[in-house]
């Protein structure tokens, strides 16, 4: 992860980055690491427009930690099935990364890994909070013909990340903002990156 501003007393909160292997349709194309299958994915899902913040953002499952919760784990755990269905005793939790510093929501993010060894169903559970809950094959967040640039301009100035581009049945999604810098590091500390191309903009639907 890029280095990003601390945070005076920010607000606990997890995210589940959770992989498994598809059930149903596999990726379209092999990554460069024989590593990782073309069934190997990863659970995401798509805010609210509605919501007040990062409204229609793709986004890992997760959120603030409740009153007295002071583990992590829990927190991603809770929050996945509150927002996805998810059934927690099918994850294996493989380990914590270091907390993330978020400015803009003044939150403290503990990126939660896992392994779903036994997939249960999951969806939208409450449409006040996501659009769509979907799994994502990894080699086709690595296809650098999906990957670019995200840039938002505002006030003369400049913010910019990695994005990625998700086709799904029901809609094409970008990843980007706090999900995409996760996944770009994580791939890259995984040796899955693929080289792409940096000076590449993919347009961003602001509210």
């Amino acid at each position: 992860m890029p280095d990003l501003p601390t945070v005076e007393h920010p607000r606990a909160a997890s995210i589940l980055v959770l992989f498994g292997v598809l059930d149903a349709i596999a990726a379209d194309r092999d990554a460069a690491d024989p590593a990782v299958s073309r069934d190997l994915d990863v659970l995401l899902l798509a805010r609210a427009a509605t919501l007040r913040s990062h409204a229609g953002q793709v986004a890992f499952p997760g959120g603030r930690a409740d009153p007295g919760e002071d583990d992590p784990v829990a927190t991603a755990l809770r929050e996945a099935r509150e927002e996805t269905g998810l059934d927690p005793a099918g994850v294996d939790v493989l380990g914590t990364l270091p907390p993330v510093p978020l400015a803009f929501s003044r939150h403290l993010v503990t990126p939660v890994l896992g392994w779903w060894r036994r997939p249960s169903r999951v969806g939208v559970v409450d449409e006040a909070e996501s659009a769509a809950v979907f799994r994502v094959p990894v080699a086709e967040l690595l296809d650098p013909a999906r990957r670019g640039v995200t840039v938002i301009r505002r006030d003369g100035r400049e913010f910019s990340g990695p994005g990625f581009v998700v086709a799904r049945p029901e809609a094409e999604y970008v990843v980007w903002g706090f999900t995409g810098m996760l996944l770009d590091a994580l791939f890259d500390r995984l040796g899955w990156s693929e080289p792409w191309d940096r000076s590449r903009e993919i347009a961003l639907a602001l509210p």
